[in-house]
């Protein structure tokens, strides 16, 4: 695929002991209190506080797939609050696909590349240039814990295309349509779920995708409080959430679903990932018993369609869901590690929007990033070493070419795009996703997932394959991106270049130390005499790029 990446151990080993350094990575809570203002408190605060250029870019981190010039003047125009409005009212993207993606020869080894190819430069198309990057960032991070699997380039798109239209709709109709999407039924074998009866007395309820929407996507496996801390019985120990009887009264009630019919069932799309699943129409394909689940009751006699919603209702007032959610979506856009009040203040709303509708999403998502924690530090030093996230692997290869001005995706001459080694989307080794949202950094308590991805693979990756890709002309000019005219920058003043990687990548607030060592370097580079002044100017500015950009004050967001 693409080229092999050349290790330089050098630049690992100091990377690795600055990432550890710049995660403040304590045991201890910092001195001083959050300020525990209400959303809508905070909301109003931020619908009348100008954004500046450092808080629009730290906004920009949280809430898109990276700054750009346009980004970031449409926020300080509009303020926070204004900008989540209009992010809000966009409609989704979707990626449309081409007759030869659904039907081609799934046994022709260049047409299967040929759509992995394909598939691999919509999804970074989108984030690249989409103008809803709101909605895009919340699609990445529902996928991260509602993955699906296991199907071709045509399917995983369907999907991402499902998750694009619900991110910002309501969580229960997400979850409805999420578990009668094919992928899904696919991936968790939902579509072979059948009760056994007299027409198949060899068949038994299928239990795996009715314990992964409980443990995985809606309530997890213990008790949690209102603030996302676990409920502990008088010894200490968490209470369960559920048992093996509730898994298996929920896999009866999930039974009797099928991929929806057509008139021309392609091969390779067998099936049909365009088109929700649909009821078989046999009345032995679905249990019609009572069943209880968590202590509710699905009533006896209703179809496949009707237990779903009850189901989906079950859940929705399940006192879990709220926090376990919210935790989730506070980890992805904003810090790893929020504190219970944090967690507990967007968990009321995603249980009351204020309108007594559970599960609103936009609501749930203004929570998130206008909660007093999220916007402590806009101001430069306010925040706690214990705030932030590391920059995972996709979110750092999107933001880097979106600060570049890339206009379409890295690709080598072979067909394949540049990307990370460690998160390409569905890629996921498991149902767990890349990582568990309780994985906590190593030596410490505190919650961490991102850094499991920060490996050898994926570091010497960033050391080597991105920067080559850089350099290859033909490859960032087909592009879009503006690595000559960084190198004519590097040229003409290293000092301007460095205040440019300052604007478009350190929300125009570079550390000192990293300046100082850029500088340093820019002046101790050799003079490349084998190659052109345009070349040399190149040469110079990737180097500097590569330094900044694979260093923990990029690598970390606070």
């Amino acid at each position: 695929m693409n080229p092999p990446a050349k290790i330089n151990w050098t630049w690992l080993r100091l990377f690795l002991i600055a990432l550890l350094a710049g995660c403040g990575a304590s045991n201890q809570q910092d001195a001083g209190g959050v300020p525990s203002a209400s959303s809508g408190q905070v909301a109003n605060l931020a619908s009348q506080v100008k954004l500046t250029a450092y808080s629009a870019a730290r906004v920009a981190e949280q809430a898109s797939f990276g700054a750009t010039p346009a980004l970031l003047a449409d926020l300080t125009s509009r303020g926070l609050a204004g900008w989540l409005d209009s992010q809000m009212a966009l409609p989704a993207s979707q990626i449309e696909s081409p007759s030869w993606v659904i039907d081609y020869n799934d046994q022709d080894r260049a047409a299967n590349e040929r759509n992995e190819q394909w598939k691999a430069r919509m999804l970074v198309s989108l984030p690249l240039t989409a103008p809803d990057q709101l909605r895009l960032r919340v699609s990445w991070a529902l996928l991260q814990f509602v993955p699906a699997n296991k199907t071709n380039p045509y399917g995983q798109v369907e999907y991402y295309n499902l998750l694009q239209r619900h991110a910002l709709g309501n969580y229960a109709q997400f979850l409805k349509e999420m578990t009668i999407h094919p992928v899904m039924g696919t991936f968790l074998d939902n579509v072979q779920n059948r009760p056994k009866s007299e027409q198949c007395p060899g068949c038994a309820p299928n239990e795996n995708y009715a314990r992964e929407l409980l443990q995985l996507f809606s309530v997890g496996v213990v008790q949690l409080n209102a603030d996302g801390t676990t409920v502990r019985d008088a010894k200490g120990k968490p209470k369960e959430t559920y048992v093996q009887d509730d898994v298996e009264e929920l896999a009866r009630a999930l039974t009797g679903w099928r991929f929806a019919p057509s008139n021309i069932l392609l091969g390779p799309n067998w099936i049909n990932a365009g088109k929700p699943m649909v009821p078989e129409e046999s009345s032995a394909a679905h249990d019609q018993g009572a069943k209880r689940v968590m202590g509710t009751d699905i009533p006896a006699g209703q179809d496949a369609p009707k237990d779903l919603d009850s189901v989906i209702a079950m859940i929705m007032k399940h006192p879990n869901v709220a926090p376990f959610v919210s935790l989730r979506l506070i980890q992805h856009l904003v810090t790893s590690n929020p504190t219970p009040q944090y967690i507990g203040r967007v968990a009321a709303v995603f249980q009351n929007n204020g309108q007594g509708v559970a599960g609103d999403m936009k609501a749930v998502v203004r929570a998130v990033l206008l909660d007093a924690e999220a916007r402590r530090g806009d101001v430069i030093g306010a925040d706690t070493s214990r705030f932030g996230k590391l920059r995972e692997p996709w979110l750092w290869f999107i933001a880097v070419q979106r600060g570049l001005g890339c206009s379409r995706p890295l690709e080598w001459s072979n067909g394949w795009i540049s990307g990370p080694r460690t998160q390409m989307p569905f890629t996921a080794p498991s149902v767990f996703s890349f990582y568990l949202p309780t994985d906590r950094a190593p030596g410490s308590n505190l919650l961490a997932p991102e850094q499991k991805l920060l490996n050898t693979v994926e570091l010497t990756a960033r050391l080597n394959q991105f920067e080559g890709a850089l350099r290859d002309a033909s490859v960032s000019t087909a592009a879009g991106c503006d690595v000559a005219a960084l190198g004519q920058m590097f040229t003409d003043s290293p000092k301007t270049y460095v205040d440019a990687l300052s604007t478009r990548f350190f929300r125009a607030a570079m550390p000192p130390t990293l300046r100082s060592n850029l500088m340093e370097l820019a002046s101790t580079l050799p003079n490349w005499g084998w190659s052109s002044p345009a070349e040399r100017g190149v040469e110079g500015a990737v180097v500097l790029l590569h330094y900044a950009l694979t260093s923990p004050y990029f690598g970390v967001i606070k």
